[in-house]
């Protein structure tokens, strides 16, 4: 056997034995939301939010940077607190968006910062758009839920957008174009 053969061979059972140190958690959807905020004219900080969607997390403890993280949710599922705000947000003004138009983040790779930190980099899809972002994240807590009596993570994480990365950049600059993202989610170990 070759030298090349055998660092090929220890590639692949290195590879093989982190994909299977993963272990699936699902969302829980009832304890997990994305709130965003933006300065409107200068006047008052607006906040919408997103809650009830679905998502999954491979999370691999021994070796973090071995997760990842794939969430969606509807672009209708939108909660602003006025039904005139949202249903603006849904027009062509915006979103102009249709039933089953879905925003999605998937991860592409994770930054290891410091005992419970990390760095999520991944790719955001809205409004046929998808550019790279990144989540500042941050463990909560690891451990059995209390309740459901099985093991349970919470994270937390934030990041800023541009509106206008993704089409929705109407009434740029006096509706900030930037956008603060601030998430928590709490999932559950996979059945």
């Amino acid at each position: 056997m070759t030298f090349k053969s055998i660092l090929l061979a220890s590639a692949l059972t290195l590879g093989a034995t982190s994909a299977f140190a993963a272990e699936k958690y699902v969302l829980d959807a009832s304890h997990s939301q994305i709130v965003f905020t933006y300065s409107h004219l200068g006047f008052s900080t607006s906040t919408g939010m997103y809650s009830g969607f679905d998502g999954e997390i491979m999370l691999d403890e021994a070796e973090p940077a071995n997760s990842s993280v794939t969430v969606s949710f509807p672009v209708m599922d939108m909660i602003t607190g006025w039904q005139p705000r949202t249903d603006h947000f849904m027009s062509a003004d915006f979103f102009g968006a249709a039933e089953g138009d879905m925003v999605t983040f998937t991860s592409t790779g994770i930054e290891v910062t410091g005992e419970k930190t990390g760095l999520i980099t991944g790719d955001l899809t809205m409004n046929g758009v998808t550019k790279a972002v990144v989540l500042d994240a941050k463990l909560n807590q690891m451990g059995d839920h209390p309740m459901a009596g099985k093991p349970w993570a919470g994270f937390d994480a934030t990041t800023t957008v541009l509106r206008s990365d993704y089409n929705l950049g109407k009434f740029a600059p006096f509706v900030s174009d930037e956008v603060q993202i601030d998430i928590s989610v709490e999932a559950m170990k996979a059945e």
